[in-house]
């Protein structure tokens, strides 16, 4: 039987919470010292307090009724765990269809594993 990473799992959870505006989930996952990039942002986000800030901006206004994770895989090094995949999701707040590509790295703590960085760009569409 083929054994999925526990950060998918994790991951998965707070997207599914995440396209029903609730950024918590992701919150929760995110080490003190979280890293953050994102398309929508001039600059990068540095620490869990200023991550906390922007999300609680946009909470409630983020929804995709479909969504989906392609591809996932993780490069496990000691503590370490860096997770790739593409997200599409689909007639949602943020229109018809948005396709993207992340990475998420995390650490392994005494309370699991937390996100320390996380980069959201755009995938290109497909012509």
């Amino acid at each position: 039987m083929l054994q999925t990473h526990p950060v998918i799992a994790l991951e998965l959870a707070a997207l599914e919470r995440w396209c029903n505006g609730d950024p918590s989930g992701f919150l929760e996952l995110s080490a003190d010292d979280v890293v953050y990039f994102d398309p929508y942002l001039p600059q990068r986000l540095d620490g869990l307090e200023k991550l906390t800030e922007y999300y609680e901006g946009i909470r409630g206004k983020i929804f995709a009724p479909r969504h989906e994770m392609i591809e996932p895989h993780v490069t496990e090094i000691g503590d370490a765990a860096v997770l790739t995949f593409r997200f599409n999701s689909y007639s949602g707040s943020e229109g018809k269809e948005m396709r993207w590509n992340c990475t998420e790295v995390y650490r392994r703590q005494n309370e699991g594993w937390r996100i320390v960085q996380s980069h959201w760009s755009f995938t290109a569409p497909i012509k």
